[in-house]
């Protein structure tokens, strides 16, 4: 069994947390806990633990996606920390659950809109049934020692997350697939990659779940040197002081914080409200930029109808903003894909 800590598609394909509406209740500094948490286990009767699932999470008023499948669980919640505390406990207390761990950060309020726990066929999806993270990953590598991997020249480092995410911040000379969603990664080892050429292949992702399938994938195809960042860019961020880092810019998480820094602090992206991308600042000031309509990454794409819904939507928005009222919305999560 692999146990670590734990999240797209073409633009507006991609649904990540819906931020508009601002916090949910007015929260002090780290009066929140966001737990991301994944667990490769057989699950032969995972429909039946949705809903006591569910119900704890509800109970406990502890926010965010779980998905289960035959293969395991994986997801990220927030809430206080006794309220998260009683979800791990809930979790633990199945033995198949019981070594299950998780990574958490601080958030100033509460990172998600809603609680949902869901089905699926994988915890992460890359569309090849026939690798078990199970039985064959990659060698872990803790985070105090990834930078001395990663600085060997004959290591080949890949990010195995998606193209906006990497630009956003990855490890300096990591490679960018340009995938729109993890499904691509396999057609990716397949072009660029070539076992007899490659000895040493280092890969990492945002909590370390990706990395569990395409070191898997890599091994099923040969591939000798495989490694993997134990925890992911979360742990690493969170062990290793900046001065010492290898780290360049934020990396994005899924969920209303948008990106984190070292030592997990909130990062300085915005989120576009048209097509959920992580902007900056400067992108902000871009002509092509209105709030709630669209950014540089979406303003040329999407079509007249679409801008003036967005629009109007927008309005819709500040006028309940106005009246001190939730305006109803989507608020749809998703973990990595």
């Amino acid at each position: 069994m692999r146990a670590v800590g734990a999240p797209c598609a073409h633009i507006f394909n991609y649904q990540a947390p819906d931020l508009r509406f601002g916090p949910l209740k007015k929260a002090l500094p780290m009066q929140y806990i966001c737990a991301a948490l994944y667990k490769f286990v057989e699950l032969d009767n995972f429909e039946d633990l949705r809903q006591p699932l569910l119900d704890v999470m509800l109970a406990h008023q502890v926010k965010g996606t779980l998905l289960l499948a035959r293969e395991g669980i994986n997801g990220t919640i927030c809430g206080k920390r006794e309220e998260v505390d009683a979800v791990l406990a809930h979790l633990r207390a199945d033995p198949r659950l019981n070594d299950v761990d998780h990574k958490e950060s601080p958030s100033d309020e509460q990172a998600f809109y809603r609680t949902k726990v869901k089905l699926k066929k994988e915890i992460v999806t890359m569309g090849v049934d026939w690798i078990d993270p199970q039985k064959t990953v990659g060698n872990y590598v803790e985070a105090k020692d990834w930078n001395a991997l990663i600085s060997d020249p004959e290591v080949l480092l890949i990010d195995t997350r998606n193209d906006y995410e990497f630009a956003v911040g990855t490890f300096a000379g990591a490679i960018n697939p340009k995938t729109d969603t993890f499904r691509e990664f396999p057609e990716y080892v397949a072009q660029h990659l070539d076992k007899n050429k490659h000895k040493k292949v280092a890969m990492f992702c945002t909590g370390g779940i990706r990395c569990e399938k395409s070191t898997a994938y890599l091994k099923e195809l040969g591939f000798e040197g495989v490694y993997h960042l134990k925890g992911g860019i979360l742990k690493y961020l969170e062990e290793v002081e900046e001065a010492n880092s290898l780290w360049q810019g934020e990396c994005f998480v899924f969920d209303q914080r948008v990106t984190v820094k070292h030592g997990l602090e909130q990062g300085t992206y915005d989120q576009c409200y048209a097509c959920r991308m992580p902007i900056t600042e400067a992108e902000k000031l871009s002509p092509e930029y209105e709030k709630g309509v669209s950014c540089p990454h979406c303003h040329d794409k999407i079509s007249d109808d679409q801008r003036a819904r967005f629009s109007e939507r927008e309005k819709q928005i500040q006028l309940a903003k106005a009246r001190g009222e939730s305006h109803i919305h989507d608020g749809k999560l998703v973990t990595a894909q």
